[in-house]
């Protein structure tokens, strides 16, 4: 607004905008400051590369020259020609689903196990916790490798009971199932769940069920099952991502080549080799936004199912 004051212009606005923002602010100071260094970290290391990446996918990039923008090519090229994207989808998907589902089984089957009551339950629960922390490191991928060896230590006990076991890891047929093991060994995460998800279901349940002359089988289908579907559904999503994005067992069984014959080549550590083996940076940006649009669908895909199988209080 303007107004005429001695006949001079006076403009009221800056006034008014300065007056909003000091009640927008007012009391509020120490919590924007509080979220001040997430907000930095989220637009710096979060939100600021992950838009950069996406522009890079539209480019030839190699790190030594200026991005030259290509428009969808990496993605016309990925879908059409590249041999090794399919590859890599496939073992993922292979470990995806065969793993994601043994671990949940694993680990709900120890769970209820522990769910009995048993002494020493904080020591068991840690002990088998434990390999969950461990599982993702370079140490234990090198312990396995060396496990699963033509020598190795599950060759050595075969052959205590006459068996000639195989080389599992330079074996195609067995190397990416030695992976799947190890996924299934970090059983701990889930398990945890599990057991809290199994602590809330009332015990009157299950006396009202054995009154009735109900089996622990049918207990189990009929009680258990469906008040744990939400448990079940979390810890579903949760490890389908982790499965996707596994990485690190990948890389160190086979020394980073995704081998024997591409047997072992999870699509991150595709990712990884045509973004710092071959310097393709356009190229693995527009394979890292395809693996996000892959999550994407999957959890939203898990979401819209779960209203037919995932039952809550109301």
């Amino acid at each position: 607004m303007v107004s005429y004051t001695a006949g001079v212009a006076v403009d009221k606005r800056p006034a008014k905008a300065g007056r909003f923002s000091r009640l927008f602010f007012a009391g509020n100071g120490a919590g924007y400051m509080f979220l001040l260094p997430w907000l930095i970290g989220f637009l710096g290391l979060t939100l600021g590369p992950a838009l950069a990446s996406l522009y890079l996918s539209f480019t030839n990039y190699d790190l030594l020259q200026s991005p030259q923008f290509v428009g969808a090519a990496n993605y016309v090229h990925m879908a059409t020609a590249d041999a090794k994207f399919a590859a890599a989808m496939k073992v993922t998907f292979i470990y995806v689903i065969l793993s994601v589902p043994l671990k949940l089984a694993f680990a709900l089957a120890l769970a209820m196990a522990f769910n009995r009551g048993i002494k020493g339950l904080p020591v068991y629960r840690a002990i088998f916790y434990l390999p969950s922390l461990l599982g993702g490191s370079v140490a234990i991928a090198v312990l396995w490798r060396q496990l699963f060896a033509a020598d190795g230590l599950v060759n050595s006990v075969l052959w205590l009971f006459g068996i000639d076991g195989p080389s599992w890891i330079s074996n195609p047929n067995y190397s990416l199932y030695t992976l799947v093991v190890l996924s299934v060994w970090q059983f701990g995460s889930p398990m945890i769940i599990f057991l809290a998800g199994l602590r809330q279901i009332p015990q009157d349940m299950y006396e009202a069920a054995s009154m009735d002359g109900a089996s622990k089988a049918r207990q189990f289908f009929r009680i258990t099952l469906p008040l744990l579907t939400p448990v079940i559904f979390f810890n579903f999503v949760i490890q389908t991502i982790d499965a996707f994005k596994a990485f690190t067992p990948s890389f160190i069984i086979s020394a980073g080549t995704g081998g024997p014959i591409n047997s072992t080549l999870f699509y991150t550590l595709y990712l990884y080799q045509e973004a710092f083996g071959f310097f393709r940076m356009g190229y693995a940006s527009a394979l890292a936004w395809v693996l996000v649009l892959i999550i994407a669908v999957f959890t939203a895909f898990s979401f819209l199912s779960a209203r037919y199988w995932v039952h809550y209080d109301d």
